[in-house]
């Protein structure tokens, strides 16, 4: 199964122009999933993939070249998730792109279960082990560089978070790739604000104007406004010998009122009898 239009997926020509509202069908579709995949679950990560719906729906079913029936297909553009905690929003997009049955996803983040709550590259789609933060920047710049050499026309989409910018190895990584000139590497940079032990409260800001210091050409998005994030995402298509980062502001359990609304974001814990009313936000809103 080809998960883009053919012409995108498999060829080395752009993509066309986008269908939005077929983009925002898709990313409702991600958020459905996901919410059935934390149900009764009690706990998890689910803010964090609620927010990531629309970026990933931007590049699985319209940005990116890649095909589910060849995940190993050389010129696949590569997508990595450095924050492996995310891995709900990563399963739920292999799932809806035709990378694995969705029938494995209720097994979420079970004991023994091949998908586990951070990802790990055993799993078919998956490009890098997720979850040991401030390293998928470093593993993009390298693989950018490598497929350069190898004359491969795939690009490297790098998702990494606010809270990885407070690690020096991100840092270190972007010097990288602006001085070896990534013109094939976007960074997607959540900045939604919030980590483990609460806000994000290191002076990273502000983000766009230090990664265009360090070399980066940027741009700073809503990342949960589809429109927006594809322009963003085709003004990073330029061969200008500069590597591409978009920074997306976005908003824990978008597309639910009341997970957005909770103090605690980051690590979402919820009732088994809350499940079916904030299922039904989801499905108010359509977003």
């Amino acid at each position: 199964m080809t998960t883009s239009p053919a012409t995108a997926a498999l060829s080395n020509q752009p993509p066309g122009a986008p269908d939005l509202d077929e983009l925002r069908r898709r990313a409702f579709a991600l958020r459905r999933k996901m919410m059935g995949m934390a149900a009764g679950k009690g706990e998890g990560y689910i803010a964090q993939g609620l927010a990531m719906a629309d970026c990933l729906a931007a590049l699985y079913f319209h940005e990116m070249r890649h095909d589910s029936a060849r995940p190993d297909w050389p010129d696949r553009d590569r997508f990595l998730l450095s924050t492996g905690h995310y891995s709900i929003a990563m399963y739920a997009v292999l799932a809806e792109a035709g990378y694995m049955d969705e029938a494995q996803l209720p097994s979420y983040g079970l004991n023994g279960s091949a998908l586990p709550m951070s990802t790990f590259d055993e799993t078919v789609g998956v490009e890098i082990v997720g979850g040991s933060l401030g390293h998928g920047l470093g593993q993009a710049v390298g693989m950018a560089m490598g497929l350069r050499m190898d004359g491969s026309p795939a690009r490297v989409f790098c998702e990494f978070s606010d809270g990885e910018l407070q690690e020096g190895s991100t840092w270190e990584a972007a010097m990288g790739a602006a001085t070896f000139g990534c013109d094939n590497l976007v960074a997607l940079i959540d900045c939604n604000g919030i980590q483990a032990d609460g806000p994000v409260t290191v002076a990273i800001e502000p983000v766009a104007d230090k990664m265009s210091a360090f070399g980066w050409d940027t741009s700073e998005v809503d990342g949960n406004d589809m429109a927006a994030l594809v322009a963003a995402l085709a003004g990073a298509r330029a061969a200008d010998g500069r590597p591409k980062a978009i920074v997306m502001r976005t908003t824990p359990g978008h597309g639910v009122p009341t997970i957005v609304a909770r103090e605690r974001a980051h690590f979402v814990r919820i009732a088994d009898d809350e499940w079916d009313a904030l299922i039904a936000e989801l499905e108010a809103g359509n977003v």
